[in-house]
């Protein structure tokens, strides 16, 4: 599974950007930054404001992930299937 929360802080960190600047960017508080930074899944459409402020294709690892488990004949979510 991506831990999109962790992927999107350690962006954040690698464009030496701060909390309160990406609270800025998204017109949220610094609070819901953090409850970011907890998630494990996100809104499509959050995510690709997060994209265009970070300037970072996250869903290309969705994409990546998704063409690993097709390579392994796994499903995507084997723990919600069945």
């Amino acid at each position: 599974m991506i831990e999109i929360g962790q992927l999107i802080r350690q962006k954040l960190k690698e464009r030496k950007k701060t909390v309160v600047w990406f609270a800025d960017q998204l017109a949220c508080s610094r609070t819901n930054i953090y409850k970011i930074f907890e998630r494990t899944s996100i809104d499509t459409a959050d995510l690709l404001r997060i994209c265009t402020i970070l300037d970072y294709d996250f869903f290309a690892e969705y994409s990546k992930r998704l063409k690993e488990n097709k390579k392994s004949g796994r499903a995507a979510n084997s723990s919600r299937n069945g």
